[in-house]
């Protein structure tokens, strides 16, 4: 199977940088809301970033007006009812995303593969909550989306193989480096990244360092571009 269309719920910070991933590879995308309200606030986002683009030269005023074109706006799930992928990035709890894929099960075509932006539950434990487990997998990108080339691929016990060719094949097409983990929450870098930040934050309660200098002693001495209290910031204290 070869994804042609894209629906992507959520139009956080993830969903928006997904769908713009996802157009601006070619694809047929539609970003839908999953929150009550209007997309005016999202849209102006996304053209202020994209105009951003063009004016550094990263991207031409033809392929700012081809990604617009490729890109729909809707706040009514039944807008999705035949993309050939759904990429969920709404909140993260389990109830409200079994919720969600159940009510969108019902919607979207059953040769349609689901999959969920989450890395910190269980694929198995969303997926169970529709009719097509087998085409449900874990997609993780990371932040910001236009920057970061990794996604952890998240099979779960029942995700066919084929599934994990198709969604491998289809973020190579987005220019991203796919890896397939396992389905366990934290994945891999979320395990080996978040013990990291959370002993940095160790390091300044115990007077080891200021946070600047906590901060450039991994810049310089490790090479990392951003030291790991200001990752931790960027990521969310609340997350951390």
């Amino acid at each position: 199977m070869e994804i042609r269309s894209v629906g992507v719920v959520g139009a956080g910070q993830m969903g928006l940088g997904i769908a713009q991933a996802t157009a601006r590879a070619g694809l047929d995308t539609i970003l839908a809301k999953a929150t009550p309200g209007g997309l005016d606030a999202q849209r102006g986002r996304l053209e202020k970033q994209l105009q951003k683009e063009v004016e550094r030269g990263k991207l031409s005023a033809a392929d700012h007006g081809a990604l617009l074109e490729r890109l729909r706006w809707t706040t009514h799930l039944h807008d999705l009812a035949d993309v050939d992928l759904v990429i969920e990035s709404i909140v993260e709890e389990l109830a409200v995303k079994r919720d969600f894929f159940a009510r969108l099960d019902d919607v979207v075509r059953e040769q349609a593969i689901f999959a969920t932006n989450t890395s910190t539950l269980t694929v198995g434990d969303i997926a169970s909550a529709t009719k097509r487990p087998e085409r449900f997998v874990g997609l993780h990108f990371f932040n910001p989306v236009h920057a970061m080339k990794l996604v952890e691929v998240a099979p779960s016990l029942r995700t066919s193989p084929e599934t994990v060719e198709t969604c491998v094949a289809f973020t190579k097409r987005l220019g991203k480096a796919p890896v397939v983990v396992a389905d366990s929450t934290g994945y891999i870098v979320n395990r080996l990244l978040v013990p990291y930040m959370v002993d940095a934050i160790a390091c300044l309660e115990r007077g080891l360092g200021s946070i600047a200098d906590i901060d450039a002693a991994m810049q310089n001495g490790a090479n990392h571009p951003m030291g790991p209290l200001a990752l931790a910031d960027f990521i969310g204290l609340d997350i951390v």
